[in-house]
């Protein structure tokens, strides 16, 4: 019996996984970014606010914010047929940063998410990845009504390195978060392939 070329199926590619951190200050958006990519129905670990916390939860600028992250939020993106994203939000609140070191176990990069209304929020966000290497992208969340600005500008306010990417988005645009990714993954791998300076005796 012969067997013609369409019964030779071709063998499904198996995607390669990464895993990014998607970071930043409390209420800045960071459950919403998440959200608006994820192909599968986002994990969400969201608890109301209560009045016990107002002492040391900081809602200036986010007084309309009723909920918040207690542990993270996980979504999943396929970017290419051989590529798919999976998508740890972390939470906002000192309180909480405990997580993160387990969160960043073998991530590849991150996204820190900023908003210029309140752009020292970040800071430590920054800071945890510089020191930890983990390469990362900073995406300023164009809210209505804040002033946006060049994204040099966001750069030196932050004291960021030049070749960290620094874009403009919107945390519910699922094109424009997809952008974000791009760039931060592009920018991770460029890390990963860069030659090292040769070690000194």
């Amino acid at each position: 019996m012969a067997f013609g070329r369409s019964s030779r199926s071709r063998r499904p590619v198996e995607p390669v996984t990464l895993k990014i951190l998607v970071a930043g200050g409390f209420g800045v958006g960071k459950t919403t970014m998440v959200g608006a990519v994820s192909e599968i129905r986002p994990l969400r670990t969201e608890e109301r606010l209560t009045e016990a916390g107002r002492p040391v939860d900081d809602l200036e600028g986010v007084e309309a914010k009723t909920t918040t992250t207690v542990a993270m939020d996980f979504g999943r993106i396929t970017l290419r047929e051989d590529l798919v994203l999976y998508l740890f939000g972390t939470p906002g609140q000192d309180r909480f940063w405990f997580l993160w070191d387990e969160l960043a176990q073998g991530a590849l990069g991150a996204v820190v998410l900023a908003d210029t209304r309140r752009l020292e929020d970040c800071f430590a966000a920054v800071d945890y990845f510089e020191r930890r290497a983990i390469p990362f992208a900073v995406a300023v969340n164009c809210f209505e009504g804040a002033d946006l600005f060049p994204t040099g500008t966001v750069q030196a306010a932050l004291d960021l390195d030049p070749e960290v990417p620094v874009l403009l988005c919107d945390a519910r645009d699922r094109s424009s978060v997809r952008d974000v990714l791009v760039a931060v993954v592009e920018h991770a791998l460029a890390r990963v392939d860069a030659p090292r300076e040769p070690a000194t005796t």
